[in-house]
């Protein structure tokens, strides 16, 4: 467990950065510090391995307040991973991965071992050991920067803005492959981000940080999105924010129609001979050869953002359910989903006003 007590960092300009921040960061879980620019994340990740020295307060690890203990050797206590990586260009990837064991004392031949896993670990090719990092593209990068983090397996992980530096497309593959990581080895991890969409996406916990370094609201993802504690926050976090918090629900409670209802509207939902739906016909849509694409579809695990982002996307507004095999078993029009989250709502106000 990462604990703040009552930690405040002053810049010699007077500037304000962080005020008397209390903040419990639970052991084994990702923590994110989100906010906008100016607003303390940063300066509060920092002054965890000591990067920057809070001007009073106390932050421990496991109840040992860091400033007491040497900042080198609990800087290798702690992985780090920074934007853009941070890689030494000289040094090849496996010698990048191994700096920590080498400065731990272990010998080249088992830090060059611990390398190749992690380079494993992390979905980077063996081949790529002895490159340089000018030769690998910015995800690559990323992944030799968690990597290296990973070396001396650290309890603590500290990670300020590891992602934003690559596109959209790299950066969602890397937070899938982060998460995948961090389900295998469950680590403590404190994450600086802008973005709330990725807060929510990856956070356990989340911080919202405001101007002056003020904690705004600290809670689960879920509850942030569906319970803001105030009008910042709700504004940080976004109009839509009822639509994300569907994320967190599957579809498994969702009541669906047989798939033959469909024909009272005159649509009709191609299949193959194997049951597996291909697409739409009816009035404006394209024929049993050539149908209208479906736009996906859904199983019950999956979320109800999905369901209704299919539902609303769907060409007949009507969003289709699979079973593990990829058959049809049901179909679920727009207004059914409505009611239905409607109802949900329902359930959920009046379970909170009883409890």
């Amino acid at each position: 467990m990462i604990t703040f007590d009552g930690v405040r960092k002053v810049f010699p300009d007077g500037t304000v950065a962080v005020d008397n921040l209390d903040l419990e960061l639970p052991t084994g879980k990702i923590t994110v510090f989100v906010g906008p620019s100016g607003c303390g994340k940063t300066t509060s990740l920092r002054m965890i391995n000591r990067m920057i020295e809070p001007t009073s307060g106390r932050i421990l690890i496991d109840g040992d307040d860091v400033t007491s203990q040497d900042d080198a050797l609990l800087r290798r206590r702690i992985g780090y991973v920074i934007q853009h990586a941070g890689l030494f260009p000289h040094r090849t990837i496996a010698e990048n991965i191994a700096t920590v064991p080498h400065l731990n004392g272990v010998n080249k031949k088992k830090a060059r071992a611990v390398a190749l896993e992690l380079m494993d670990r992390v979905g980077l090719d063996e081949s790529m050991a002895d490159r340089y990092p000018v030769q690998l593209s910015g995800g690559q990068q990323q992944r030799v920067g968690v990597a290296r983090a990973l070396a001396a397996d650290p309890p603590v992980m500290l990670m300020d803005e590891p992602f934003s530096a690559v596109d959209p497309i790299v950066r969602e593959v890397l937070q899938a492959e982060f998460l995948r990581i961090q389900g295998e080895l469950g680590k403590t991890i404190a994450l600086v981000t802008h973005d709330i969409d990725e807060a929510i996406k990856i956070g356990d916990m989340v911080a919202v940080f405001r101007q002056g370094g003020h904690l705004a609201q600290f809670a689960t993802p879920q509850e942030l999105l569906e319970r803001p504690a105030n009008d910042f926050v709700a504004d940080f976090v976004g109009r839509d924010r009822g639509f994300r918090s569907l994320s967190f629900d599957t579809a498994a409670a969702l009541e669906v129609d047989d798939l033959f209802s469909v024909a009272t509207g005159g649509e009709v939902l191609v299949l193959d001979g194997a049951g597996h739906p291909h697409g739409w016909t009816g009035p404006g849509l394209g024929s049993t050869s050539n149908p209208t694409p479906l736009g996906g579809t859904f199983v019950t695990g999956d979320s109800l953002r999905l369901v209704t982002d299919l539902a609303i996307s769907s060409p007949v507004g009507i969003a289709v359910r699979v079973d593990e095999t990829g058959r049809a078993d049901g179909v679920l029009r727009h207004d059914s989903l409505v009611r239905q989250l409607n109802a949900r709502r329902r359930r959920r106000a009046e379970a909170e006003s009883t409890s």
